[in-house]
């Protein structure tokens, strides 16, 4: 139980403030790998409020958190052998990076969350700890105006929160440093893959059904022969995008990400062709058509990736969409042109 004094009626109220334990269980394992492919994805996420680690006092460290559980368990595993205090913020189970730049965690959210946890009753010092990828959404002067409360901005990384309280609550340049690394990329795909899933099986069905198309109409035997190869492409082709251009992103020398994509819808196409040999009209069409859905799927990693910007995404997407239609729709023609000539 923890309490608060209350200036106007001279009361102290008793509020149990429930704890966060540092190490992590199965149960929080699990949840990460199942929200990483997008199970449960909406629904991850803790109650906002107070929480302590370990014995805090009135003079150990508070950190703000979202609440978002992947957000909340990187932080509080990275507090283990610390006293100290976490304020989640409601967020609606949306990460930090994401809900700054959405405006949940903001500065009203902020400052009403201080509020409603009577932190100021709590700690006698008046500064708070902020991830730094929250500092876009935060204007820490109007925090102080209108809380008291010092905003202090943490490293990147929750890893390098105890060297950042050694070092004076001070980060160094790479504690401040943001990379996206071939890990931190790989972490992001399977939540990729999953939500185009039932987009990609209709597409597939339909060049299945497309690939018995013949002078005499549609059949079924040409369809069962020949229809894993347009399949086989579509799926490379999404795998292409979504995989293999994120993982390497910074191996192919185009800035654009629609035109990573691009390429290596492009090279699947190559490389598929050695395997399963088809006619040269329907290698132009596969080529079309896997380099505009290749480059459609990496495009959708602009959202996950510390290369980019909203206003340079905007206008990528402004000339890359209309682009990729006409790549994806020339495919098309182009493949049922060559199931009846």
């Amino acid at each position: 139980m923890e309490s608060t004094f209350d200036l106007q009626t001279e009361k102290i109220t008793y509020v149990p403030i429930p704890k966060a334990e540092t190490s992590l269980n199965w149960n929080d394992r699990l949840g990460a790998v199942k929200v990483r492919w997008g199970i449960g994805r909406d629904n991850y996420r803790v109650t906002p409020g107070l929480y302590k680690v370990g014995k805090p006092d009135s003079q150990s460290d508070v950190f703000i958190s979202a609440n978002y559980k992947l957000s909340f368990d990187a932080l509080r595993k990275n507090l283990a052998l610390l006293d100290a205090w976490i304020l989640v913020i409601d967020t609606k189970g949306v990460n930090v990076w994401c809900a700054a730049g959405k405006g949940t965690f903001g500065t009203e959210n902020l400052i009403k969350s201080i509020k409603s946890s009577s932190l100021d009753g709590i700690v006698k010092h008046r500064r708070i700890i902020l991830p730094q990828l929250g500092a876009v959404g935060v204007a820490a002067h109007t925090v102080k105006v209108l809380t008291g409360f010092k905003v202090i901005y943490g490293p990147v990384r929750a890893k390098d929160i105890k060297a950042f309280i050694d070092a004076g609550y001070k980060a160094s340049a790479e504690m401040r440093k943001v990379t996206f690394t071939f890990a931190d990329r790989a972490k992001l795909i399977p939540v990729d893959v999953m939500q185009g899933k039932y987009k990609l099986l209709i597409a597939a069905l339909s060049l299945f059904i497309l690939s018995g198309l013949d002078r005499q109409g549609l059949l079924f035997d040409k369809m069962l022969g020949t229809g894993f190869i347009p399949v086989i492409n579509l799926a490379g082709a999404y795998l292409s995008g979504i995989v293999i251009a994120p993982l390497l992103l910074p191996y192919v020398p185009f800035r654009a990400f629609a035109s990573k994509g691009a390429f290596w819808g492009i090279v699947v196409t190559l490389i598929l062709r050695y395997f399963y040999p088809v006619s040269l009209l329907q290698t132009m069409a596969f080529g079309l058509l896997n380099a505009g859905v290749a480059s459609f799927m990496m495009m959708n990693f602009t959202g996950s990736s510390t290369y980019t910007s909203l206003s340079g995404v905007q206008k990528e997407m402004k000339i890359a969409v209309p682009l990729q239609m006409v790549f994806a729709a020339s495919g098309i023609i182009l493949f049922i042109i060559s199931k009846l000539i």
